[in-house]
């Protein structure tokens, strides 16, 4: 079997590899891969390996030879699934890979805005401490977690991860779903439809898929029916958000602040509208790659493969 990964960069860059693959035969790896060098860096490979590199139909035309699409991800949406299915193309992707490291990921934007650890070690650094009047002060307002509401939009494994964590912390959680389960309804854990959501939640963490409905689900007019004091919180895709809409948003103190792992274009581009726009943190969409997550994935991928060349495939998605 021929093998090419074709970005191979974000997922095994410095401190993990692709050499568990040669079992299954010849591998290529590339690091990033652009449009115009997809047909001839596949090539006669049985077997590709993507992340981010959008396969087509035109590419598959192109690729007589392939027989299986292991997405490096849970989103598949970069592949023409249909075409695919026509050609007889296996394509499997990764699923409830990184549940763990994304509930993480949202609480740490949530207690880095409510315990401002960042600015006072900064303060302390800076001397302040030294010449402050008591054994204690505050450069940036404190909150307390217990007793403020946590709005989930999307109930998937991600969802439910956070939502047990917020409970864990005594949060209220209102969760929007396509998909209502009874089952986790309680007294602190209510499914609402989405302007109750975001007129009553203190933060709002986005865990939807892209698709048609979500695609700028949180525009202006959603954004206008949180609270002033609200933090939004995206690590689910880009698109979910209008970016301008929320850039405006922070700047016009329409709600409080953002944290962003995801957004439209990745890598971020220089004309993003919310390079400069206030109280927002942006970080370059990490919530799913803490080594272990990585790891895990790549375990999935093999035995994807592997299941696949023993004549029994798994997670496939077409």
């Amino acid at each position: 079997m021929k093998i090419v990964v074709l970005d191979g960069l974000a997922l095994a860059a410095n401190d993990l590899n692709y050499d568990d693959f040669k079992e299954f035969g010849e591998v290529r790896v590339y690091e990033n891969t652009s449009h115009d060098e997809v047909i001839e860096r596949i090539g006669d490979s049985d077997i590709i390996m993507t992340n981010k590199v959008v396969i087509s139909k035109d590419i598959m035309d192109a690729c007589p030879n392939l027989k299986l699409i292991c997405v490096l991800a849970t989103g598949y949406n970069v592949i023409d699934t249909e075409a695919a299915r026509e050609k007889g193309i296996v394509v499997t992707n990764i699923p409830a890979y990184s549940t763990a490291s994304v509930a993480q990921y949202v609480f740490a934007c949530i207690l880095r805005y409510c315990n401002r650890i960042e600015e006072h070690d900064q303060s302390v650094k800076k001397g302040e401490w030294i010449s402050a009047d008591a054994f204690s002060y505050r450069v940036a307002p404190l909150y307390e977690l217990s007793g403020k509401t946590l709005g989930i939009i999307g109930f998937g494994s991600i969802g439910k991860a956070v939502s047990k964590i917020a409970k864990a912390f005594e949060m209220n959680v209102l969760v929007y779903s396509r998909t209502i389960y009874p089952q986790f309804e309680s007294s602190n854990l209510k499914f609402v439809d989405l302007p109750t959501l975001l007129s009553n939640s203190d933060f709002v963490s986005l865990h939807c898929p892209l698709t048609a409905q979500t695609n700028n689900l949180i525009n202006m007019e959603m954004l206008k029916k949180m609270k002033p004091s609200a933090v939004l919180i995206n690590s689910s895709r880009g698109a979910v958000v209008n970016e301008a809409d929320l850039a405006a948003a922070l700047n016009e103190d329409i709600i409080s602040a953002a944290a962003l792992d995801v957004l439209c274009y990745e890598p971020m581009r220089d004309n993003c509208p919310l390079k400069d726009a206030k109280n927002v943190i942006i970080t370059p969409h990490i919530a799913w790659a803490p080594l272990e997550t990585r790891q895990r994935l790549l375990e999935i991928a093999k035995n994807n493969i592997r299941s696949f060349l023993n004549g029994e495939p798994i997670n496939v998605v077409s």
